[in-house]
């Protein structure tokens, strides 16, 4: 049976992926129907996050569920390497706000990385999918909710409702600024983009998660007029957002604009420009 099942997932991914993949599923289940109808999912397309329930993200083993947003290696590098820029005192918790939240993936890698204590995150997202999804990695992960009775010395996470896109969004989403950091890895991908996404990507992924306007940029412009706002931000706030192909410029520009300083563009791991990172 197990020869059926590589043969299959070859002819769709490749001999080595394939391997790879058959070797994760059985980890999962090792045998039997149910490990065929994984395989029969994966060769229709169905990304092998959604298919295995989960995806690591740093040290942590997240919960995957459609039509939320998988986490990307590359987000998870450049998380890793904001962690270690930012400065802690837990006697006076740093605050941020995770915009576009998804998994939960930034702010709870965040929370496991930084000393406990020193961290209260707030994640917003326009989806329900997200919101449940989010709160239950949370939950996994030990990260308390600010509200829970044995919080202590912990770093907390709680999600919430929001449309950045909105006029009214600070006081929709119940947000209470300022913050000492930002963070989304907003909708990018150009509408022209976005046509020619694979289809496991287009027919699974939350489209809202994805497609960021006819240039790609509509986010990172809802972005900038938020944090341009008095007393969004403490000062020496630091706002981390990661871009799409060739748009490191572009947001850049529009993170000057917005009266932010020092403004960097990290690569990732393969050699493209992934975060623009910037300094109030």
């Amino acid at each position: 049976m197990a020869s059926k099942l590589l043969s299959a997932l070859t002819a769709a991914l490749g001999p080595r992926q394939a391997t790879n993949e058959l070797r994760w599923m059985q980890r999962h289940l090792p045998s039997g129907p149910d490990l065929a109808k994984m395989v029969q999912r994966r060769v229709a397309g169905e990304p092998l996050q959604y298919i295995l329930g989960s995806q690591p993200f740093g040290p942590l083993n997240l919960l995957t569920r459609p039509p939320v947003l998988i986490p990307r290696p590359e987000t998870e590098h450049w998380v890793i390497k904001l962690a270690e820029r930012i400065t802690t005192e837990p006697q006076l918790p740093k605050r941020l706000l995770d915009l576009g939240t998804g998994s939960g993936c930034i702010p709870l890698l965040l929370c496991h990385l930084l000393p406990q204590g020193s961290l209260d995150a707030c994640g917003v997202d326009i989806s329900e999918h997200a919101l449940r999804l989010a709160t239950d990695n949370a939950e996994l992960c030990g990260t308390p909710t600010p509200t829970e009775a044995d919080v202590g010395h912990k770093n907390t996470f709680m999600a919430t409702d929001g449309n950045v896109l909105s006029p009214s969004f600070s006081a929709d989403a119940k947000i209470n600024p300022p913050y000492d950091i930002v963070t989304s890895n907003p909708p990018y991908i150009p509408r022209e983009e976005f046509l020619c996404l694979p289809r496991s990507v287009s027919d699974y992924e939350d489209h809202r998660a994805l497609l960021g306007g006819e240039d790609g940029l509509l986010f990172y412009r809802a972005i900038a007029s938020l944090v341009s706002k008095n007393g969004f931000l403490h000062p020496g706030a630091i706002v981390a957002l990661e871009i799409g192909h060739q748009q490191a410029q572009d947001v850049e520009k529009i993170m000057l604009e917005a009266n932010m300083h020092n403004v960097e563009i990290w690569s990732d791991p393969w050699g493209k420009h992934r975060t623009v990172v910037a300094h109030r």
